[in-house]
Order: C-alpha cells, then sequence, then structure tokens
C-alpha cells in the first residue's frame, strides 16, 4: 500500500481538496465580482495544510492568502505559492526586509511600529503595508480616526511604503445577535471614510461575515473556517446557504485484538472494567497526537460501527470496545466517514466542549497527510521523515 511506503504506523488524515475547491466556488458565486477572495490558511490552514490548501484555494478563485505570522508566509513562498500573502498578526520591526524581498504584506498596528519599521527598511527597499483598526475585538490594530490619520501620513511621507489595505475584524459576526456587529461595521466605515486616500483592498468579513453580511464587503473577504467546510458557529449553521463539505478527515487501524474476560481493567488507573466479555482493539493513536484524554468515552467507526473508546487514552495508544471480532489491519475512521456513518468534527468539539476550529489544530503535524483529488492521492507530508520518502 502506498501508506507504507510513506508512513511507519497505521494513523494519518486524509485530506479531500475536492472539498476545499467546492467551498471556495460556492462562496465565490455568491459574490460581486468585484469582491476578492483572501484564503485564510493561517495555522496551517487550520491543520490541514498550507501549501495544499493555498493552491486549492487559489484554484477557486482565491486572489490573495492570509497567515497569522511571516514564518507562515516564508513557508508559503519556500513551498512555490507566488500570490500575495498578507501577514494578519504583528510582525517585528526588525524584519520588515524579508518581508520586502519576499514581496510579503504586512500589518500596521500602531503608530510606533510604523516609526520602528521605517528605520529598519532600507532605502532601496519597498514594503507593502495593509493597516488593522481595532473597531471593538480588543487586538492589534488603531483604536481611533487621530491614531489612523497618523499612520496614513507616515506612510504617505515615505516611498517607500505601499499603503495598500485597511481591515478590522468583527467579534460577533457567527451570533444571531448582531447588535454589536454593526457597531463594530459602523466605526470601520467612519475610520476608512476619514482617509485621504482609499487603499486598493479593504475587508472586514470573516467566513460568517462574508455569507451573512453583504454590506461588510467592501471589495475582499477573508475566507477561513467555511473554506475547510465547518460552519462559524452552531448558531449560525441553519443560516448558511449552502452545504458545507467537510475536508478533514482522520483514520488509523487496529493493532491487536483480544477478547477479555468480564471484571478486567482497561488502561491506566483502571478507570474501564469489562462489563462481560468484550472484544478490546487497540490503535496506534494518542494524546500525542492530539487525540487527548477527554475524548475517553467517545466513539470511532469500526466498520461503520460506532464503538467506544474504553479507559484512558494513551501517548501513543488507546483502546476501543469492538462490536465483534474483527481482524487485525481493519481501518479505524475517528473523523469522518465509514459505510455511511459519520463522525464530525462538530461531534468532537462538542465531546471537547470547544469550537471545531480547534480539532483539527489539535491533530499533531506526527501524524501524516494525505491530500487526494478526484478519490486520487496527489501529495503526502510526513514532517518525521525525510523527503526522499515521501
Amino acid at each position: 500500500m502506498i501508506e507504507q511506503a510513506f508512513f511507519y504506523r497505521d494513523t494519518w488524515v486524509e485530506v479531500n481538496l475536492d472539498c476545499i475547491v467546492a467551498n471556495v466556488s460556492e462562496v465565490r458565486k455568491r459574490l460581486p465580482e468585484e469582491v476578492a477572495i483572501i484564503g485564510v490558511v493561517k495555522a496551517n490552514a487550520y491543520g490541514h495544510g498550507d501549501y495544499q490548501v493555498a493552491q486549492a484555494a487559489l484554484e477557486a478563485g482565491a486572489t490573495m492568502l492570509a497567515v497569522a505570522f511571516m514564518d507562515e508566509a516564508l513557508s508559503l513562498r519556500g513551498k512555490g505559492i507566488t500570490a500575495p500573502i498578507l501577514v494578519l498578526g504583528a510582525s517585528r520591526p526588525e524584519d520588515v526586509n524579508i518581508a520586502s524581498a519576499e514581496n510579503i504584506t504586512l500589518t500596521v498596528f500602531e503608530p510606533e511600529w510604523l516609526e520602528q519599521a521605517k528605520e529598519y527598511l532600507d532605502s532601496n527597499a519597498t514594503l507593502s503595508l495593509h493597516v488593522k483598526v481595532d473597531t471593538g475585538m480588543g487586538r492589534i490594530g488603531v483604536r481611533s480616526i487621530e491614531e489612523l490619520s497618523m499612520v496614513e501620513k507616515s506612510i504617505a511621507s515615505d516611498s517607500r511604503l505601499l499603503f495598500d489595505g485597511i481591515f478590522t475584524h468583527f467579534a460577533t459576526a457567527d451570533e444571531l445577535t448582531d447588535s454589536y456587529f454593526h457597531e463594530q461595521l459602523g466605526r470601520f466605515k467612519e475610520m476608512v471614510a476619514s482617509l485621504h486616500t482609499r487603499p486598493a483592498c479593504i475587508h472586514s468579513s470573516n467566513s460568517a461575515a462574508a455569507l451573512r453580511y453583504g454590506e461588510a464587503h467592501f471589495n475582499a473577504v477573508r475566507l477561513g473556517i467555511i473554506m475547510y467546510g465547518l460552519s462559524p458557529s452552531q448558531e449560525i449553521k441553519p443560516e448558511l446557504p449552502f452545504q458545507l463539505k467537510e475536508a478533514f478527515s482522520l483514520h488509523s487501524k487496529l493493532t491487536q485484538v483480544k477478547r477479555v474476560n468480564k471484571g478486567e481493567k482497561i488502561s491506566y488507573g483502571g478507570t474501564y472494567e469489562t462489563a462481560e466479555e468484550e472484544w478490546i482493539g487497540t490503535i496506534p493513536i494518542g494524546y500525542a497526537d492530539g487525540w487527548i484524554r477527554k475524548l475517553q468515552g467517545q466513539e470511532v467507526l469500526v466498520n461503520g460501527v460506532r464503538s467506544p473508546i474504553v479507559g484512558r487514552i494513551c501517548m501513543d495508544q488507546l483502546m476501543v470496545k469492538l462490536p465483534y471480532e474483527v481482524p487485525v489491519g481493519t481501518v479505524i475512521t475517528l473523523i469522518g466517514e465509514q459505510q455511511g456513518s459519520i463522525i464530525p468534527i462538530d461531534e468532537i468539539a462538542d465531546t471537547l466542549e470547544t469550537i471545531n476550529y480547534e480539532v483539527p489544530c489539535l491533530i499533531a503535524s506526527r501524524v501524516p497527510r494525505i491530500y487526494k483529488r478526484d478519490g486520487q492521492i496527489i501529495d503526502m507530508k510526513n514532517p518525521l521523515l525525510p523527503k526522499t520518502l515521501g
């Protein structure tokens, strides 16, 4: 099997890039032609794989990418991505020449940062900038028209600097109550209206706002969680205008199957005791892979049958109560579809009492990723092995 040439334990993630393309394409169809799509691929594309997702998003109609930190932008450049990249978070002023050399757009979030950056920037360099406005999120960003005016004048006074964009971020766009959203949008409109020079790219909408509020489109939107086939929140999921296609699935195989007598204890602390004679299967995935101990009791799919995790999850392995005797090597699905049964990411998020964003990000890089298009493997990534084996 191809997996055996690529990794040497039977646990892997599959990313269906057709789903990425489909989700972005569906949004593209619903936006005015003049509104651009910025594909958000920060955090290794929410655990899916930055390069592969970036390619799929660009193919589907995105014209720009966004990341959190400059390291992530440089990673994409190193892998051959040439599309415009915006760093949404704070960068160090002393690193501006690297951004300039690699054609990476940085975020200005306060006048002081800009003045420091100008001191470091080489005399023959040019640096593309987007200004972040804090309209109520409370993270980075200029907070007043006075601060924004200072930044605009500082950029205009230096021929090395390009004022290419301005943006904000909504705190409650994924909630049904929209009063605070409109408050933020109003503040952003006031800030933009105060500018003497209107930059080429104005963006405020995250995934939720992109689909719910046309008045917040301006001329670009940022697609994050929806691109991966996940709803920004359970609250607005029924409102979404199309069926999202979840791209991420997680699989493993049984490494041992044993018949255990009634009254035997399973795993650390003996927290699970068999109530009868049971078939117990061991799976090579654990909390070091991101399948954390709080998932004890969560079900997995065995031949399409839901089967519970029993006993405490170990660092590298866990045990499940099997519905019947099945052979070693049987494929187990922890997230995804198997024989008509589905365990979605939202279910795992509910078990963990968190949001769906967190789940794929939790799955460690030591779990290999397999990328598929049209049902065929087109790429593979295993950071633990030399590239020549991938």
